[in-house]
Order: C-alpha cells, then sequence, then structure tokens
C-alpha cells in the first residue's frame, strides 16, 4: 500500500499530485497544504500543515506510513527537511539541507561550479552598498545583479545604467527588501542567448533527464518587465538536440555529480540547471534548483510517460540498473495566469469561477492546474501572484498553443494577466 506526500501548494505541486495519483502502484497521495484544485484529483486529499513546518509533516508522514515525500519549493529543503526525515529512516526525495545550498545561496553555488570546472559568467561578491557602488562606476552595462538568498525567483535583475543600479543595491542593503537573503550579493557579467532549463533526478551516481523545456521569466512580452517565478513553459524546446544535450551532459551534469560526490554532499533528488546556450552553441550555467522547475514541471510531466514513483525510489534505494525516462512525442505548454501587480504588490481574492472546472473537463487536451488559490465558503479564490497554470498537451507546439489560448478566453476571470507570446520562440 503505497502513499506519497507532496510538499508545496502551487502548479508544480498540483502537476506531481495529479502525475502520482495516475499510477495504479499508488494508492493515495497526499499534499500538504496544497490547494483547491489538487484537492478535487482522485485519490488526492490534502492537509493542512504548512511546507515549512517540518515537524508536523514528520508527524504525519510517521502516522500515515508514508512510503515517499517529494518535496515541491526549495524552502524546506534548505531549512533541512531531507534530514529531520531521514534521520527517522522516511524516503524523501530532495537534497540535504548542505546540499540544498546550491540553490540556498548564490555565493555557495558559484564556489561549486569553480571547485569542479562547471561553466557560468565572471562574478563578484559584496555586503555592502559602497563598495558595490564604487564597482560598479568601473563596469560596463548591462550587468547581473543577484541576491545570495532565496528570493522565490525575483532576486535578480538586470540593469543597463549605474543609476538602475544604484536603486536595486538601495532596495537590497538600506531597505532591505530581501530581508537577510540580500545580506550579500553578487555582481556578474551579462550573458545574452536563450534560456534552457535542463532537469533531471539524479543521486550521488547518477543521473535520469528530463525532457527539454523552456521558461518564460520576464513578466512583458518579449521578455520585457521584471523577473518572476516563470510567466509559462513549453516542452520540448526547439533549441535542444542531441548534440546540444550531449554537451550540456558533459559539461554541467557529470561535473555536478562527480562535484556532489566528491563534496561529500547527499543529493537525491531533482537537479534543475537553468543555462544560458549563445549563439555558438556554448552553455553558461546561470543557477542551480535543488527541485523541480514552476512551471515547467507542469509540461514536463504531461508528457512523461515513465513511472515517476519507481524512478525516486530507484534512485533513493541506489538501484544499479536503469532505464531513460520515456516521453511522449507530442509538445505540452503552460501558460501562466497572474494577478495584476505581479510580481510587485498583487491583487488578492479575486474569484476563480466554475467554468475552470468546465474548461478542463470539455477541452481536449486541456488541463488548468491550480497555483495561488485556496477556498472560502465553498467559493475558490486567488491568493498569490501566480493563480492558474493553463496546460496543454497536443500533436505540435501550434495546436497546443492555440488551445491553450482559446482555454483562457473562454476563463474570463477580471484582474488577471498572462502573456501572449509562450512558446512563440518555439515556433
Amino acid at each position: 500500500m503505497n502513499k506519497v506526500l507532496i510538499i508545496g501548494k502551487g502548479g508544480r505541486e498540483h502537476a506531481l499530485a495529479w502525475k502520482f495519483a495516475s499510477y495504479n502502484s499508488v494508492e493515495q497521495v497526499f499534499c500538504a497544504p496544497g490547494n483547491p484544485g489538487i484537492a478535487k484529483e482522485s485519490k488526492v486529499s490534502t492537509i493542512p500543515v504548512e511546507a515549512d513546518n517540518i515537524e508536523e509533516l514528520l508527524k504525519f508522514a510517521k502516522q500515515e506510513k508514508i512510503t515517499l515525500t517529494v518535496i515541491g519549493p526549495e524552502a524546506p529543503l534548505v531549512e533541512g527537511i531531507v534530514d529531520r526525515f531521514n534521520e527517522v529512516g522516511l524516503k524523501c526525495f530532495g537534497p540535504t539541507k548542505e546540499a540544498a545550498k546550491l540553490e540556498g545561496s548564490k555565493v555557495y553555488a558559484k564556489e561549486f561550479f569553480e571547485r569542479h570546472g562547471i561553466p557560468s559568467a565572471k562574478y563578484d561578491v559584496f555586503s555592502d552598498f559602497d563598495t558595490a557602488t564604487e564597482f560598479l562606476k568601473q563596469r560596463d552595462f548591462p550587468i547581473v545583479i543577484k541576491v545570495d538568498g532565496l528570493a522565490a525567483g525575483k532576486g535578480v535583475s538586470i540593469v543597463k545604467s549605474l543609476t538602475e543600479a544604484e536603486l536595486i543595491l538601495d532596495d537590497i542593503f538600506h531597505k532591505k527588501v530581501f530581508g537577510s537573503a540580500g545580506s550579500k550579493i553578487i555582481i556578474e557579467d551579462f550573458i545574452s542567448g536563450e534560456e534552457l532549463s535542463y532537469i533531471c533526478m539524479i543521486n550521488p551516481f547518477r543521473y535520469l533527464s528530463f525532457a527539454s523545456s523552456q521558461d518564460h521569466k520576464a513578466r512583458d512580452d518579449g521578455d520585457n518587465g521584471p523577473n518572476t517565478g516563470g510567466m509559462g513553459a513549453y516542452s520540448p524546446a526547439n533549441l535542444m538536440d542531441n548534440k546540444l544535450e550531449k554537451k550540456i551532459l558533459d559539461t554541467v551534469i557529470e561535473p555536478t555529480i562527480k562535484g556532489i560526490q566528491k563534496d561529500g554532499l547527499e543529493f537525491t533528488g531533482f537537479l534543475y540547471a537553468g543555462l544560458m546556450i549563445n549563439e555558438k552553441n556554448e552553455i553558461k550555467v546561470l543557477e542551480f534548483n535543488c527541485r523541480f522547475g514552476d512551471p515547467e514541471a507542469q509540461p514536463v510531466l504531461m508528457r512523461l510517460k515513465s513511472n515517476l514513483f519507481d524512478a525516486c525510489l530507484d534512485l533513493l534505494n541506489n538501484k544499479n540498473e536503469f532505464k531513460a525516462l520515456e516521453f511522449d512525442p507530442k509538445t505540452a505548454i503552460t501558460i501562466v495566469l497572474a494577478a495584476d501587480g505581479y510580481p510587485g504588490k498583487f491583487i488578492k481574492d479575486i474569484e476563480i469561477p466554475e467554468s475552470v472546472d468546465e474548461v478542463n473537463s470539455k477541452d481536449n487536451g486541456v488541463k488548468i492546474f491550480h497555483a495561488g488559490t485556496y477556498t472560502r465558503s465553498n467559493k475558490v479564490f486567488s491568493g498569490g501572484g501566480r493563480v492558474l497554470n493553463v496546460s496543454c498537451m497536443s500533436e505540435s507546439l501550434l495546436n497546443a498553443r492555440s488551445s491553450a489560448y482559446e482555454a483562457i478566453k473562454k476563463l474570463q476571470i477580471k484582474n488577471l494577466f498572462f502573456r501572449k507570446d509562450i512558446g512563440q520562440k518555439g515556433l
């Protein structure tokens, strides 16, 4: 009797819960705390425990005899949830607290890249306004400023002038907009090219690659506006071919596995490499995340044919024989509907009509994953910045894209916005 516990409450967690619940070998899926969309999936129950309440989650997992726990967001990983589960012999898919620093600290990650010869932009570290400003006076623009700690995907700024840089540094060091996450920053060279998300499942000895995907980080069409947690994604990414994939594995993934071994890190979980590919097909790592991407998880999991439950357990048990993960040859896309004002101060409590469920069930290939939603008096409302993920899998990117945008039209929800060009690069 296999039970899975998913930790988190966004669109990624909805996609994970939906996928795990589709396997006959999984009897029940719990999601903590989950959301109203997750609660409607068959075989899935939500439990009212927040993702950062590690002791309560542990208590629940012991009580329910959970077979496998999968962590969605980064914060519990950085707080050491895997260490606590490991202490009591519960299987938890994710890196330990020390290994999760690869995402939790940009400085730690950069030092790891340097140590193990993984290509990344040149950088300098600063911990005060004056020194950083003096340094920037000698530099050409654009340049990239990143806060060291976790910032929900909003801690990276591409700055085009000294004036703009000073405003950002003022926010970080004086106004402390990012709190302790901004106690140190990285200033690094700006790299141009196409962004690519490369996600795999790893343990310290091997990896299983997921299908490629391309995220859209900027808020507005044409990759303009501030950075967000992601406004949409599609899979496979047209940028990816066998030659490029081999290069990614040789220069990024394999050196990472060797580096994890060498540094004695315990990491069995999802590794998400945010990459920049320039016109010469040269690769630079922008960042590492220690969990599945959001919104990349949604289109990638729609295409996944292999059994994710088995793959997680095989890696945790360090099984010797592995088959490559299999994917549907179709294309899948996810378009994020966000609340007006996001990624800044956004509108909350937007009512989500029941037409969401109708679109879900009637439209061929369309699946709507809930992200920042909650229930009040039997009605669903928005609570987060990214609210719904309209997803579709179809024979071609063109078809998937038009079906997803068609579904959005039918929803007609006020105060939600979306990018109109998700997947356009792949056409």
